[in-house]
């Protein structure tokens, strides 16, 4: 037997007291009353993927929206299959089912969204959208800047359709890309040894889907779509460029990504907008409290924090440990 580790039993001491058993949604209450009035919930996770976790997230955010009001979800997922869940959850996709819209996540990381905890949400937020009002009903959105070749075919798609004059910028980028087999990687591998880029390409793209004037009520949703897709084109293409080379960079830019469209959500839904954000704890957490500063790294976490008049992050000391033992 090895020795216990010197102050071992001081720590568990300490911790006694701090921890409570989690047997039903009720048991979250303390969670709640810490929440209070905020504006942003960020709900990490130290693994991409256990069902208890998933179960006991979704109970917490089922609450939240119930009991809080909160207006959206937003996951670190990619925006084109999460925007088509989230056509699901508010009730403008009128065929299929949750599980049939899930088998759309073919990409990186498909046992991430597409499960069964993720069918149960997306059926329970299509039941709680019933019968509200458009600007009353819950969404589920995409944070992530992985969909380049996805996200470019939908902003094509999206002008074909209602702004055929625009749509060689469209064509141009397509072109850009088309050597590389249209995947982002082949791209990044590109850009890496030669010196080629299709970031004139790409920004003008975003920038001919943002010229149109307010388009009609009708036709927002619409219109928010394309201007996201265009605008992960841009992002996509620059995060790409920039991994191949190494250092923060890239992090840095997918994290500044996931909190710009995070911003554009909030203005979609609203000035009494609510978020809730489900992603790992590297990217919810506060950087400046860990050791990503020293390497230059921020994240979705600090930048939201800084963003809302410099919040401090909460000390760990704060925030009750739990003991899940199933709903």
């Amino acid at each position: 037997m090895g020795r216990e580790p010197a102050g071992a039993s001081e720590l568990a001491a300490s911790l006694q007291g701090k921890g409570y058993r989690m047997r039903n949604a009720a048991d979250l209450d303390p969670l709640l009353d810490q929440v209070g009035d905020a504006r942003y919930v960020l709900l990490g996770e130290a693994s991409h993927g256990t069902a208890e976790f998933y179960t006991w997230r979704t109970a917490l955010s089922r609450r939240l929206i119930l009991e809080k009001g909160f207006s959206f979800i937003a996951v670190e997922g990619d925006w084109p299959d999460c925007y088509r869940l989230n056509q699901f959850v508010q009730g403008r996709a009128t065929s299929g089912r949750a599980r049939e819209v899930l088998r759309a996540f073919e990409r990186w990381l498909t046992w991430m969204w597409a499960n069964e905890e993720v069918v149960l949400l997306a059926e329970w937020l299509r039941q709680h959208n019933e019968g509200r009002p458009e600007h009353r009903q819950v969404g589920l959105y995409g944070l992530d800047v992985y969909s380049l070749g996805d996200s470019l075919r939908r902003v094509a798609d999206y002008l074909q359709h209602r702004r055929p004059s625009a749509e060689a910028a469209a064509r141009r980028a397509f072109e850009c890309f088309e050597p590389y087999g249209s995947t982002a990687e082949e791209y990044a591998r590109a850009t890496r040894w030669v010196d080629v880029s299709c970031e004139d390409e790409v920004v003008a793209l975003l920038t001919e889907v943002r010229r149109t004037a307010s388009p009609p009520m009708t036709e927002r949703e619409a219109s928010f779509d394309a201007e996201q897709n265009a605008l992960v084109v841009k992002d996509a293409e620059h995060y790409y460029h920039t991994m191949v080379r190494g250092g923060p960079a890239a992090w840095n830019i997918r994290d500044h990504h996931m909190t710009e469209t995070l911003d554009r959500l909030m203005q979609h839904h609203g000035t009494e907008a609510r978020a809730l954000v489900w992603a790992h704890n590297t990217r919810i957490g506060d950087a400046r409290f860990t050791d990503m500063v020293e390497g230059g790294m921020v994240n979705l976490g600090h930048l939201v924090r800084t963003q809302q008049h410099d919040v401090p992050a909460r000390s760990q000391a704060d925030v009750p440990e739990t003991y899940p033992s199933g709903v």
